[in-house]
């Protein structure tokens, strides 16, 4: 079997050339004006610094602004609450992304909810995610709402299939299980806990990784003509699958690099682009 590689990178380039004429269409619009993304970082981690500046690029390059704001990392809770403010408040700034993760000493899921419901492009607050699995109107998560749009574009098959999540983190695991349920597949959710792990991982047509652990999901645990979805990345270059095995005997799979990552900073900017498009009417 030849399996079909659900090519991140290259969807996220194609998605960028359409977003560019719609960018274009609503300046011609607005005259002139832009949506815009406002970036919060707290601190001084490397990495962290490195994908906030990856999300003000892939603006630059489909025409939108970005707004880098920079805090120390002895930052507390009620001045970050104080920033997310004045920018809800700012209607020149149409989505606001939080880098996750912010230092110990703040409340970050204070900080998150914080973000108005019509900015909050990262899919981040409690309101959001309670809108989404509910099937009404919010921005999805960046990640998972990501996956959905490269398993859209690839033609994956969701309904009727037994999906399970390995991961139950807010941001990424418990979306993604929504996400897919709405799409008509039955889901099980589990994780570094669960009992039996292998098993479970067995019966599935679709397996997500997003556990956060280098190829914790092994590949003889993933039965021949699965669709396999790793959504880690970690230094060792790997993601949370043992993904080499896997290549000649599953339908299709996510490469790491190069497959989740580039859709999820693509989705963020995506958002941010419908928010302004919604904005200027």
């Amino acid at each position: 079997m030849t399996a079909q590689i659900l090519d991140g990178k290259t969807l996220a380039q194609q998605f960028e050339q359409e977003m560019r004429l719609r960018v274009d269409t609503l300046k011609a619009k607005a005259n002139g004006r832009t949506p815009i993304l406002a970036t919060i970082l707290v601190g001084a981690d490397p990495a962290s610094a490195t994908y906030v500046k990856m999300k003000g690029n892939a603006c630059q390059r489909v025409g939108m602004e970005s707004v880098a704001i920079e805090l120390s990392e002895d930052t507390t809770t009620e001045q970050l609450l104080a920033k997310i403010d004045e920018l809800n408040s700012n209607p020149d700034v149409h989505g606001i992304l939080l880098q996750h993760p912010v230092p110990a000493q703040i409340d970050e899921r204070a900080c998150f909810d914080a973000i108005s419901l019509e900015k909050d492009v990262d899919g981040v607050t409690c309101l959001g995610f309670g809108r989404m699995s509910m099937g009404e109107a919010a921005y999805g998560c960046a990640t998972p709402k990501g996956i959905m749009r490269l398993l859209e574009h690839h033609q994956v098959e969701l309904e009727g299939k037994h999906a399970v999540v390995v991961g139950r983190s807010a941001i990424l695991g418990k979306p993604m299980a929504m996400m897919l349920l709405e799409a008509n597949a039955t889901v099980t959710i589990c994780h570094s806990r669960t009992q039996d792990l292998p098993a479970l991982v067995k019966q599935a047509d679709i397996v997500v990784g997003a556990v956060g652990k280098p190829e914790f999901i092994k590949a003889d645990w993933i039965k021949d003509g699965a669709v396999v979805v790793d959504a880690g990345f970690h230094p060792q270059k790997c993601g949370d699958i043992e993904l080499a095995p896997l290549v000649d005997r599953v339908a299709a799979y996510t490469p790491v690099p190069g497959g989740v990552g580039p859709m999820t900073i693509n989705t963020l900017i995506f958002q941010t682009l419908q928010s302004g498009e919604k904005a200027f009417g």
